[in-house]
Order: C-alpha cells, then sequence, then structure tokens
C-alpha cells in the first residue's frame, strides 16, 4: 500500500469532515470518491469489507469507516486524525447552533420557523424508516422482530439495550439450528489474516478503554453530578447505538426528556433538525443535548464541560473498537452467527425507529401529550382537545415538499422553516 504523507492525510481527511452532510450514506459516497475514486489510497474490496466490518460495530459506522481508513494508511495516528477531523467541524458548528438557539429559540417567531423544522423531522425519520425497513424486513420473523422492537419501546417502556440484546441472541440461537448459506473458508480467512497478537489487542482495550472510562469515573469521584449523569448514559448509548442513529434516538429522546428531565421534548426535536444541517455523524445530537442541559443547569462553563464530556463519552468508544477490533476484519467478516445476530438486530430496530416517528408525530402534533402507566404498560397519549392546527397543516405539508425536493434536506428544512414563519404571519393558512 502507498505510503501517504501527513499532509495529503490533514487535507483529504479535513475535506472529507467538511464535506460529510446528508447522513451515512452521502458520507461513505464521499469517502468513497476521495479514497477508491479519485486518489486510490484504498482499493475497492478493502474499502467494502472496512464497511462491511463497521456496520458490525456499535457506533456511527461512516466516522468508524473513515477512522479505519486513516488506521490503514497511518495507523493508530492516521486512524486518530481520520476520526477527529470527521467529527470535530460539526462539532464546532453544533456548539455555535445551540449558543444561537438558547438566545433566540424563545421568540415568537423564530418558535414558528421551529415549529416548520419539527414537521420536516418527522418525514425524515419517515424516509428512514421506509430506506432501512426495505433493506432488513424480508422475511415474516424480520416484520415479528421489527413489531417486537415497536411494542417493547412504545407500549411497554422497556430499556433499549434489552431490545438489542434479545433481537441479537434470537438471531445468533436461531442460526445455530439452520444451516449458514456459506460456510466461512477458512484458508482464504486464514491467508488474509495477520498474524495477531492476543496481548496487543489487550493492551489496545486497556489503553483506549481506560481513556474513555477513566474521566468519567473521575467525575463520579469527585461528585461533578451532572457532569457524571451526561458522561454515563452517553457511554452506555455508545455501546448500544446499532442500526444507525435513528434507532438509538428513540431510546434517547424518552430517556433525557422523560427520565433525566434534561430538556424538553420540543427541544428535542428541534436538537436532531439542526443536527440535521450540520457535518459530521447525526450523533452529533448527543453533544446539542448535552450544551443545552448544561447551560440550563449551569451557564458558560458548564454548557462548555457538558458538550465535551458527551463528545468524550460517545467518540472515544469508536476508536476503541476500530483500534482493537481492525486488524480482525477478515475473521468478523467470516463469522455467520455474527452477522445473522446484526440482521436480527437491524430488524428489530426499524420498530425502534417507528417509535421514533411515532413518538415525535405526537410531540408536534399534540401540545399535552400525558403517558398511560400501569405496572406494565407505559403508553404515550396524547390530549386530543390539545391538537395544533398549524403543526397539523405543516406536518400535512412536509411530505409534499420532501417529495418534490427529492431528497434535499437543507432544502427541506429551510423551506419548512419558512413554511413555519408563514404560520405566524398568517395565521389564516392554519
Amino acid at each position: 500500500m502507498k505510503t501517504v504523507s501527513w499532509g495529503d492525510m490533514w487535507r483529504v481527511f479535513g475535506k472529507i469532515g467538511l464535506m460529510s452532510f446528508g447522513g451515512p450514506a452521502a458520507q461513505i459516497a464521499v469517502m468513497h470518491r476521495e479514497l477508491v475514486e479519485e486518489r486510490p489510497w484504498v482499493d475497492e474490496d478493502s474499502f467494502l469489507r472496512g464497511l462491511s466490518f463497521c456496520m458490525l460495530l456499535p457506533g456511527p459506522e461512516a466516522m468508524q469507516l473513515c477512522t479505519y481508513t486513516g488506521w490503514r494508511l497511518r495507523g493508530f495516528p492516521g486512524g486518530l486524525l481520520a476520526g477527529l477531523l470527521f467529527v470535530l467541524p460539526g462539532a464546532l458548528v453544533i456548539a455555535a447552533l445551540v449558543w444561537l438557539y438558547t438566545i433566540f429559540g424563545n421568540l415568537p417567531l423564530v418558535q414558528s420557523a421551529f415549529l416548520g423544522v419539527k414537521a420536516a423531522v418527522v418525514v425524515i425519520v419517515v424516509q428512514a424508516l421506509w430506506k432501512l425497513s426495505n433493506k432488513a424486513l424480508r422475511h415474516p420473523q424480520d416484520w415479528a422482530l421489527a413489531g417486537f422492537g415497536f411494542a417493547a419501546l412504545f407500549v411497554f417502556g422497556l430499556p433499549f439495550p434489552l431490545v438489542i440484546l434479545a433481537a441479537g441472541l434470537f438471531g445468533g440461537l436461531r442460526l445455530r439450528n439452520e444451516s449458514p448459506d456459506r460456510a466461512p473458508d477458512q484458508a482464504i480467512v486464514s491467508a488474509r489474516s495477520p498474524d495477531l497478537k492476543a496481548h496487543h489487542t489487550l493492551r489496545t482495550i486497556l489503553i483506549w478503554g481506560g481513556l474513555w472510562l477513566l474521566p468519567l469515573l473521575g467525575l463520579s469521584l469527585i461528585g461533578a453530578e451532572f457532569l457524571a449523569s451526561i458522561g454515563w448514559f452517553f457511554a452506555k448509548l455508545a455501546v448500544v447505538t446499532f442500526g444507525g442513529a435513528y434507532a438509538v434516538l428513540a431510546y434517547m429522546s424518552q430517556a433525557v426528556v422523560q427520565h433525566h428531565q434534561w430538556i424538553s421534548a420540543g427541544e428535542m426535536i428541534d436538537a436532531l433538525g439542526l443536527a440535521e444541517t450540520t457535518p459530521g455523524p447525526l450523533i452529533l445530537v448527543t453533544q446539542f443535548v448535552a450544551m443545552l442541559a448544561g447551560l440550563k443547569q449551569g451557564g458558560l462553563a458548564l454548557y462548555l464541560a457538558a458538550g465535551a464530556t458527551a463528545l468524550w463519552a460517545t467518540f472515544m468508544p469508536c476508536f476503541l473498537w476500530i483500534f482493537a477490533a481492525a486488524p480482525y476484519v477478515e475473521r468478523l467478516a467470516a463469522l455467520p452467527r455474527l452477522s445473522a445476530a446484526l440482521k436480527a438486530i437491524t430488524a428489530a430496530v426499524t420498530g425502534v425507529i417507528l417509535n421514533l416517528m411515532v413518538w415525535f408525530a405526537l410531540h408536534v402534533l399534540f401540545q399535552e401529550v400525558a403517558h398511560l402507566q400501569t405496572s406494565v404498560l407505559a403508553l404515550p397519549w396524547p390530549n386530543l382537545h390539545s391538537l395544533d392546527r398549524a403543526a397539523l397543516v405543516l406536518t400535512l405539508l412536509a411530505p409534499l415538499v420532501a417529495y418534490g425536493l427529492r431528497g434535499r434536506l437543507f432544502w427541506l428544512l429551510a423551506i419548512m422553516a419558512l413554511a413555519g414563519l408563514a404560520t405566524q404571519l398568517f395565521p389564516a393558512l392554519s
């Protein structure tokens, strides 16, 4: 493999980070163009194997693919540089947006604009659900897993990690009773895999695991209760982020709004809408939530500290997964039971995203959403008399605008914000 200079690494991966709009599919397409097509730093087969590997991991697959390719080119320092350049541009934009949101977010005109953005967010989540379901729901058991994922969160309020664990176990155990489509060729796997040493892997896990968790433990020990709760919550989230950001956002939204009460449901939907407009992985919405909660709790200092804590807890494990597992890519790709578990998780995640879509829609359309709480159920229940007519008009308009724009996400958000302003300036429209 050609040795790439550090100057070229900074230039190309910095460009990828600045151009990484539009979700993981668009981000991966940018990486493919820059790293495979325009300058053959990585061959096609290696890029696709790296992508398959990253999709097996929890966390944002595009950021992890960027880190993996950096690791292939220049080892640990290259992977660290590539991963940071993918995340930091969006993180800086998010920090500025949170500050502006807290200053101007309560103005009536701005709130009306955000009502249009919220309607667009509902459509964006529906589009994500449609794309994933077309890929993931191919057999009756896939539909059953999707129904399980939806009911577990929306109806019964079960923990998201439990849903992921149950789906993964089901997929792995089901494969044990069936013959896999293709048995791995151990000779090929051995030929492709490097000579791996367990103590190198253990050292990597200890170093990066310590870098990830020891600062969070320190926050707990010094009594920084709010920052520690932010850190441990998002660290737990990082471990169960299978199936893309939309899956974990369902769990995150309900947890930060209902359990921790760091922000309101409306602010959570605004956070997702703004995160959609920034470069970098969508999971940067965790930084938005943490910084907004920090401002409410303790002003500028806590705003900065909470944002840094969320970023650390969310993205440090991505480096752990990549650096510990990257040498094993060929062997991991040849494990059919692991692949079956991932497919089962992905099927369940479609139901989780449906839960997110319904939860968002209820909080956009109704000003009051209570919970039907029993010993078994934890069901959101809107007050039908609190229906927001302007929100209803905008939510019906958003799919038409999205269809006309054919996937132009930024323009969808911009046009729906203008439509929201119109409902404030011309009340008769709603």
